[in-house]
Parts: structure tokens; sequence; C-alpha cells
């Protein structure tokens, strides 16, 4: 059953929950997406379609949904996934051939981690860039670096040290 159907058959908060994350499950490739979000909507598909590419859960040459059947999936219109495919391929994480589909590019998860990289270091900039402001040292950077890193919000992170 097709999510679009599948919502107005939800008559309670539980019923749409039991839906979506059955939905999300089969397909894999990303959660609900949300106007409220930051960041606009074609821009939440393609972060995360590039997490499930530099996570491994889509692999070189896996195909992803019609720009038709994901705008139907994810309540969007097919401009704002053509949108978001645009742009994986302008980054050369993904590839369109006419007639056939889009592709994970052979070295998509390559770029991805490497574009999920550089915005990992413009939010560190930015993060040191507000503590020097606040006033903060380099030791007291570090200090704070290795407290969060102790904090162990990070997937897989087991206490790592600077």
């Amino acid at each position: 059953m097709r999510l679009a159907r599948a919502l107005p058959e939800a008559k309670s908060p539980a019923r749409l929950n039991l839906i979506l994350n059955a939905h999300w499950n089969k397909n894999l490739l990303i959660g609900p997406i949300s106007p409220a979000a930051e960041g606009a909507l074609y821009q939440q598909i393609a972060d995360r379609i590039k997490r499930e590419i530099a996570e491994g859960r889509l692999q070189p040459g896996a195909a992803l949904p019609s720009f038709r059947q994901f705008a139907e999936d994810l309540l969007v219109s097919v401009i704002t996934v053509k949108r978001a495919y645009e742009e994986l391929e302008r980054e050369g994480i993904i590839f369109r051939r006419q007639g056939r589909g889009t592709f994970v590019a052979e070295r998509g998860g390559e770029r991805s981690r490497e574009a999920k990289l550089a915005a990992a270091k413009n939010l560190l900039r930015e993060g040191f860039r507000e503590a020097a402001e606040a006033g903060l040292k380099a030791p007291e950077l570090a200090e704070l670096a290795q407290q969060i890193l102790g904090e162990n919000h990070l997937p897989g992170n087991q206490q790592q040290s600077l």
C-alpha cells in the first residue's frame, strides 16, 4: 500500500506511527521529512540519502525510487525530489540514466562521506568561532571537545580521545 493512500486511513496517532514506521523500515531510504525541520525539503532529502550512502545502507549501483514514486511516498512535489536528485548528481553521489532510473554512483559513498566531512568541518569552525567569541582559549576548547566526545553521543563512539 502506498504511503499517501495509507495516511488518510490512520484514525489515530498510534496507527499513523505504525504506518510510518512500517513504511520507512521497509523502504529504508529516509524517515519522514518536515517543513518545520531545519533546511529546505529538498535539502533534507539529499542529506538523508547522503547519510544512507555514507553509512553503507545504499551500495554503489543501488537503484533509487523514481521522482514520482519518491514524491508520492514522501508527500512532497516531484520538483522537490528532482531538485534533491540534481544536487546529489552534481556532487557525483548518484547518476541518472534516461529510461533506466537513478542509481548510487560507484564512488557515491566516498563522495557522500567527503560532503559530510566538509559539513562537519564547517560546523566545527562555526562552533570554534562561537567559543572564541565567548572568551574560550585553545586549551579550554580542547577540554570542551574532549568532554563532548566523552558524552558518547557519536554512533560507535567508545570514549574517544583527542
